[in-house]
């Protein structure tokens, strides 16, 4: 008997230490070569990335307008193509017991749905039973709960069924909002204000690896 028989998991500094590995010097590239003045640091672009989100980080805090948001898209996703992540050690096992009990694993992630996939075979994990990627229509895409109601809708899970697992406010935005289950991932960063929030509401903190397989599968 499975606690959670419909995993769902993020993808960036979730299953994989993406953000300080790929995703910051991505964007200090960027930003040095056109926009050196909205600048941030790493612990800023962890804090930003979680609230307002990706979009209101650029928009809001970087100050890119339109056109230099889809220009620093492309150039992120060029470097990301181009930079495999590694895996947090002990996902491979969490996700490798989750199959061998028959449960499902699912990921909703701002990510592109094929890097995501290349991220799992360059690892050694499981393939996931579905992507749900940046690709996704903006007003689909995390914090809107429409993954969530796809996934309910193709395996006929009840809510109660799933447990999404996420690092940032938009994954814990959408679990809400859906009525799911959410534990949050506080392996990534030890940064004060994102821990206090997650502690603070949501109904399962995480900080290791560890402390998710424990909650998954011990009795």
């Amino acid at each position: 008997m499975l606690k959670v028989p419909c995993l769902v998991l993020d993808h960036d500094d979730t299953t994989v230490n993406s953000t300080a590995t790929v995703h910051y010097p991505a964007f200090v590239e960027y930003m040095e070569k056109n926009r050196p003045e909205g600048m941030l640091t790493l612990e800023e672009y962890f804090r930003y990335n979680f609230d307002p989100g990706v979009i209101g980080m650029f928009r809001e805090i970087c100050g890119l307008t339109e056109g230099q948001m889809q220009e620093e898209e492309v150039f992120w996703a060029q470097y990301v193509a181009n930079h495999v992540p590694k895996a947090y050690p002990g996902i491979r096992e969490i996700l490798e017991e989750q199959k061998r009990r028959g449960g499902k694993i699912c990921v909703v992630s701002h990510s592109f749905g094929r890097y995501i996939l290349r991220d799992y075979r360059e690892n050694g994990l499981p393939e996931p039973d579905l992507v749900f990627g940046w690709e996704s229509p903006p007003e689909k895409r995390k914090p809107s709960p429409w993954s969530l109601e796809e996934i309910m809708k193709t395996f006929g899970f009840r809510r109660e069924e799933l447990l999404v697992v996420d690092d940032l406010k938009p994954g814990y935005d959408m679990a809400r909002a859906a009525g799911v289950p959410f534990a949050a991932a506080g392996w990534a960063n030890d940064i004060e204000q994102i821990e206090t929030f997650m502690r603070r509401n949501c109904g399962v903190y995480l900080k290791t690896v560890e402390e998710l397989r424990r909650f998954l599968f011990d009795e």
